[in-house]
């Protein structure tokens, strides 16, 4: 696990210099009411340059979430990675910044290739010359995380993509993490509103996803995979990968030559249809989704190729998502809820799709999504986007504390990314009537006689497995019972009012029996004329009547307190 939790004990100087860098580059743009409202200071001693961070540069005319994502790029890999995962959470973010960070592309120049040659003899061994031949000093591509470089293979003579990671970036993101996780602990104990999204959760899933997408032998499988969903398909191609030159840090695939699903001018001039390029790769997106429940999490234009025969082919499949039966069929009750305008059926798919800790009030949220559906659903399906309507949907939910579950988000990265793509090969495009054949093969497939008796059989077995395991636990209750040591523990809710109310009044009353009894034995002690006495009455009977005087104003006082008398 990256993270390491940072700050929550003492002070901490591991990263000053970075914590610094950050902090410089959130008064840089404008975010010195955030820092502020932190209490940073009272963790690490900054000084007052950071208090009185001179702008480079005017950012006045930009908006604030133009302004985040400008400081995100300039903050480097890490910080790209999350504004373009942030840009997944409606439950977290407004629309404006969703759209302004969905923008946040890998703008990293590429390392030198003797850095390049290093991992390679560091990943596959000094004969790693031995497997590549030709291998081409200049990246082809370079992100954030590595870069890619041309090469043939000694056996075979086939041409390879070799993905080589960059020098150090997980110590980068270590640290960078490290630091956010303490910024989210932060927010969470003095943003108000902020505890109830759990940003230090946020940290941990965005922690898992880097290091899932660090490990190329993670992509390598996913692929894979990938390819075996769509064995038979010969609208789509997955490229093939070299095992034997794949490591945690060194990834060899196929290359793949073909068109950029963006470059609309040349796949005219190639003859290509735009129309059907819009549909095919709905289309396989949606299968991907609905029906295999693993599909490609990030299928901007950049990383969907067109190959002749108007084929697709997905690269970089190192961040999939994955859905089980059960939440693709939720997923689909939820888009045919809104379709049919039924709030009922939608508050139920709602909290089926997301996680809460209290369930929330359901007129309410019900009201909330009857206006919701009034207002985007008072025009044709077609002008409608699938994925921002979502989108909004759970915003709205989040309101009622509602989350949204980690691959829900990437699902609607995958359909936005995908919608605006069709939309820009095809301005008709209509992803809801092209997401309707699959969402009635869902509903077919729940209902189909295999499918029940399938699940009946399961259900039968369960219940077998729960017969055949009870006397075994009837054993084990008894025998806990013959030691002595079977306890049981009851827990009573709501009664503490009425328990710290009758622990009150017996205590009174046992106060006012003791005063009674002190004041009797005063009076008889007394009356008997027991010395020594103090002008003729007795010093033990007058200190009992002063202590009874005591306890008396004691008691009136603790009722006046209570309101009650």
């Amino acid at each position: 696990m990256f993270i390491r939790k940072i700050g929550l004990i003492g002070r901490t100087y591991r990263h000053i210099a970075r914590y610094s860098e950050i902090l410089g580059v959130l008064f840089k743009f404008g975010f010195e009411d955030l820092v502020i409202s932190l209490k940073v200071e009272h963790y690490l001693d900054l000084g007052r340059q950071i208090l009185f961070f001179k702008r480079k540069e005017k950012i006045e005319h930009y908006s604030r979430a133009e302004r985040l994502r400008m400081a995100l790029e300039e903050l480097g890999p890490t910080f790209i990675k999350l504004g373009q995962m942030l840009s997944t959470r409606p439950d977290l973010l407004p629309p404006d910044f969703l759209e302004e960070l969905a923008k946040l592309q890998d703008k990293v120049p590429p390392f030198e290739w003797e850095e390049a040659k290093g991992i390679l003899e560091a990943e596959l061994g000094p004969a790693w010359s031995e497997i590549f031949v030709d291998v081409a000093l200049e990246p082809l591509a370079a992100a954030s995380i590595g870069q890619v470089h041309l090469a043939r293979l000694v056996e075979g003579e086939e041409m390879v993509a070799v993905k080589i990671q960059r020098p150090g970036i997980r110590r980068i993101v270590e640290v960078d993490l490290e630091i956010l996780f303490h910024l989210a602990t932060l927010m969470e104990r003095h943003l108000e509103g902020w505890a109830m999204h759990r940003p230090t959760e946020v940290v941990e899933e965005f922690g898992r996803t880097m290091e899932r997408e660090m490990d190329y032998r993670i992509e390598a499988s996913n692929i894979e995979r990938f390819a075996a969903n769509f064995l038979k398909d010969q609208r789509i191609y997955a490229p093939k990968v070299f095992r034997e030159a794949t490591t945690e840090r060194v990834l060899t695939m196929e290359y793949i030559q073909g068109i950029k699903a963006d470059q609309i001018n040349r796949l005219q001039t190639e003859g290509f249809d735009l129309k059907e390029l819009a549909v095919r790769g709905a289309d396989l997106v949606l299968e991907q989704i609905l029906i295999h429940g693993f599909f490609h999490a990030d299928p901007h234009p950049g990383n969907i190729v067109v190959l002749p025969g108007h084929v697709v082919c997905f690269l970089d499949l190192g961040m999939m998502g994955r859905l089980d039966r059960s939440t693709r069929e939720d997923l689909v009750d939820l888009v045919m809820a809104v379709v049919r305008r039924n709030e009922s059926a939608l508050v139920e798919a709602l909290l089926k799709l997301s996680v809460w800790e209290e369930e929330p009030d359901r007129r309410a949220l019900g009201r909330e999504l009857r206006d919701f559906i009034d207002i985007h659903l008072d025009r044709p399906l077609k002008e409608l986007e699938l994925g921002r309507l979502m989108q909004e949907l759970f915003h709205l939910a989040s309101k009622y504390g509602l989350g949204v579950p980690s691959d829900l988000l990437l699902l609607l990265k995958a359909l936005t990314s995908i919608e605006g793509l069709g939309r820009r090969l095809d301005p008709d495009f209509d992803m809801i009537e092209k997401a309707r054949p699959f969402v009635e093969r869902v509903q077919k497939e729940r209902f189909h006689p295999r499918r029940l008796a399938g699940d009946l059989w399961e259900f039968g077995k369960e219940i077998a497995q729960a017969i055949k395991e009870m006397p075994g636990e009837l054993r084990a209750v008894l025998r806990l019972a013959r030691q002595g040591r079977l306890k049981f523990e009851f827990e009573h809710l709501g009664l503490d009012p009425v328990v710290n109310t009758l622990d009150r009044t017996g205590n009174r009353l046992s106060f006012a029996i003791v005063l009674a009894s002190l004041i009797i034995g005063s009076s008889l002690i007394v009356l008997s004329g027991i010395p020594p006495k103090w002008r003729d009455i007795p010093m033990i009977g007058l200190a009992g009547y002063l202590v009874a005087g005591i306890m008396g104003f004691w008691l009136l006082i603790s009722i006046l307190r209570g309101g009650r008398m």
